[in-house]
């Protein structure tokens, strides 16, 4: 009872600091004189709803305030989660913080050089929106820009998996346009910055079935021991859905139908989605895209001249 007689003493001074102020004293005599009205009068009837509109209001703003650091520590929990499962490394019932800081080393990437940026704080830096900043992003030359993302960032961030000191794996931001929406993902390379490990999308919005299968984890296995790179000058590709690449460029595609594994070309090759040529385009777009010059390929150049890997 104690509390209860502390909480009502407060209520009596808190009424009246509030009786002091003018705009308090007619905003009371106002709502006294809604509550007197009829239950069918039209006045009392709009009084209350945008009383109640605005206690709403202030509720879900309350709320959303309330829920900012939670919103995003589960983002970034579910980013580490997806970059933990395009290198291999996701254990289920592991801890993810734990797992991510022992086993990968994000990096920031000036894409123009294929160099390693100090400057920019690593653990801050979010790719998509620096996409969006003007200071930070570069305009795609619409003849170069066959991801149909027009813009993108001047930096990226990549992420290593390292074991013993040494380069396992490359994991790669990439993002491009489908059928409906943009979809972004990670594809993670060998250390030799030419074999797939693994691809995954983890935000898209194509079709269910169809382009949708592009999370389906049996057509992902289809990409593990793909070549990114032609080694040597590849011709229009049987039921490609790209012409052909020189030695050195991008030639991973994805085709129509089901790739012929016995067939010179088949390691550029993945399975098209099925009932989705569309969304098989754009995928084998922005793959040739963001390992062509105008992405990651200044800097997988590197990183193989530092390994001794010749391209």
């Amino acid at each position: 009872m104690p509390n209860e007689k502390k909480q009502c003493e407060h209520m009596v001074k808190l009424c009246a600091t509030l009786e002091k102020y003018e705009s308090y004293r007619k905003f009371k005599a106002y709502a006294e004189k809604i509550l007197a009205l009829g239950n069918d009068s039209l006045e009392k009837t709009i009084a209350i709803a945008v009383a109640l509109c605005l206690v709403c209001a202030v509720l879900v703003s309350f709320a959303a305030v309330a829920l900012k650091p939670l919103q995003v520590d589960n983002k970034e929990q579910d980013m580490k989660k997806n970059i933990l499962d395009v290198a291999g490394l996701l254990d289920e019932g592991s801890n993810i913080d734990a797992a991510f800081a022992e086993k990968i080393e994000p990096k920031i990437v000036d894409l123009a050089t294929g160099d390693y940026v100090d400057s920019v704080n690593v653990a801050d830096y979010d790719q998509r929106k620096a996409a969006k900043d003007p200071a930070q992003n570069v305009v795609i030359p619409k003849e170069k820009d066959i991801a149909h993302i027009r813009i993108k960032a001047k930096y990226a961030k990549v992420f290593l998996v390292k074991e013993g000191g040494a380069i396992k794996s490359i994991i790669l931001p990439i993002n491009g346009y489908g059928l409906w929406s943009t979809l972004y993902g990670f594809l993670s390379l060998d250390a030799d910055g030419q074999t797939v490990q693994s691809i995954n999308f983890y935000d898209q919005s194509e079709t269910p079935g169809l382009g949708g299968e592009v999370v389906n984890p049996k057509w992902r296995a289809l990409w593990k021991g793909k070549k990114v790179y032609a080694e040597s000058d590849q011709p229009s590709l049987d039921k490609g859905l790209i012409t052909e690449a020189d030695k050195g460029e991008p030639a991973l595609s994805l085709i129509k139908g089901v790739v012929d594994n016995s067939k010179p070309g088949s390691q550029y090759q993945v399975d098209g989605l099925a009932g989705a040529t569309l969304t098989s385009t754009g995928v084998t777009n922005l793959i040739r895209y963001w390992m062509s010059t105008e992405g990651f390929a200044p800097y997988l150049n590197k990183v193989r001249t530092v390994k001794g890997v010749k391209s």
